[in-house]
């Protein structure tokens, strides 16, 4: 009995100390980030017609999708790691859209249709100066304060209320709906500040630099892609943590995780706020790179799509997820320019053939091929 106990008792040790990623997943990291970072180079460095050239559509396409692959990372953490299935994090991908597009809106200055120092959506209703809650907004440094603060806060707050009632599974998922749905009306009306619905655009600069200047453009491409790698080995070190550890217990059997003495509260509202902060900063990153932020960012639609993303990917592998993101979006790019108005139903489908021949989603399927490559092998 002491020798089994024991042998467990190294077994968790052990699994504590594992390293984040095997070496072979460090270098094919490290390859990956240096291929994806050179593009932006090879737009600045050679002329259109250029073998070589990269346009400017694709940096700004991947970028874009780099801020997809972000929020669906951040949904993997709640969903694939607790449990917690989300219909409404395109609520908090949003909120950090507009916590940035206030400062956005402020650097244009008068620079606008109408040349006022409020933006053309506020002289358009006769508003002569800024909303309280728009103050300090013209600092960067503010702006960045509430990508973190607004979403987060409102998760926690949100979180804390429905996870101490104890409240779950599609319940939850519904709830979470039904909350980014009324944020969003909310946001659709004229005298919120908001732009009503056609929110904000027409940005003109970031930090005094031209925000459509190539340069520009490659910074906040690199930005995204630093603060993905960074995301993606935050959210590997909690999961491997002993909270990760936890997290999957409260995921795989909640009653029994509170029978033994932890009480799950804290643990799903942590990683539930963490989750809606790199949303928030995916919306951020998003913003400056398609110039707009509007309403419907917040619609339900696009909160399934970015389970859909995960789904894809593979729920619960958090690299998967990534893949997801990009493999879907890059679908809908292709399928819109040619059949945009069957994507939504070409979309259902993508889900339905996932959930049926893939449950574990690419990342599954990969692992699968290769477990069965080494088999043969042997």
């Amino acid at each position: 009995m002491n020798s089994a106990s024991s042998r467990a008792g190294e077994l968790y040790t052990a699994a504590l100390r594992r390293p984040l990623f095997s070496p072979k997943a460090w270098i094919a990291l490290a390859v990956v980030t240096m291929v994806l970072a050179l593009l932006p180079l090879l737009n600045l460095m050679f002329p259109a017609g250029h073998a070589l050239h990269v346009s400017a559509y694709a940096v700004a396409l991947l970028g874009k999708f780099m801020c997809y692959a972000l929020a669906a990372l951040a949904l993997d953490l709640v969903w694939g790691y607790a449990g917690i299935l989300s219909l409404g994090h395109g609520l908090f991908f949003a909120l950090g859209g507009y916590a940035h597009g206030m400062y956005l809106m402020r650097a244009i200055g008068q620079d606008g249709v109408y040349q006022s120092n409020v933006p053309d959506f506020m002289v358009f209703l006769n508003w002569k100066d800024y909303p309280w809650y728009w103050a300090f907004t013209e600092h960067f440094w503010y702006a960045m304060l509430l990508v973190v603060l607004v979403p987060g806060g409102l998760a926690f707050l949100f979180g804390y209320f429905a996870f101490r009632s104890r409240i779950k599974g599609v319940y939850f998922s519904i709830i979470t709906q039904a909350l980014t749905f009324a944020a969003m009306l909310l946001f659709f009306r004229n005298d919120t500040g908001f732009g009503g619905n056609n929110g904000f655009t027409d940005f003109k600069r970031i930090l005094g630099f031209d925000i459509t200047a190539p340069g520009t453009r490659a910074t906040l491409y690199w930005v995204t892609l630093a603060v993905l790698l960074g995301a993606l080995v935050l959210a590997r070190a909690v999961t491997q943590s002993k909270l990760g550890r936890v997290l999957t217990a409260v995921r795989d059997a909640e009653s029994r995780v509170r029978f033994i003495g932890y009480e799950p509260l804290g643990f799903k509202l942590f990683v539930w706020t963490l989750s809606a902060v790199m949303c928030g900063i995916a919306g951020a990153l998003y913003v400056p790179q398609v110039g707009i932020i509007n309403p419907g960012e917040m619609s339900t639609e696009n909160s399934i799509e970015m389970v859909i993303w995960v789904a894809t990917g593979g729920r619960g592998t958090l690299i998967g997820p990534i893949i997801g993101a990009g493999t879907v979006n890059g679908l809908k790019t292709w399928f819109t320019s040619v059949f945009p108005e069957f994507w939504l139903y070409a979309l259902g489908l993508i889900f339905v053939l996932v959930t049926l021949f893939l449950p574990h989603g690419i990342v599954g399927l990969a692992r699968r091929w290769m477990t069965r490559r080494q088999e043969r092998a042997i």
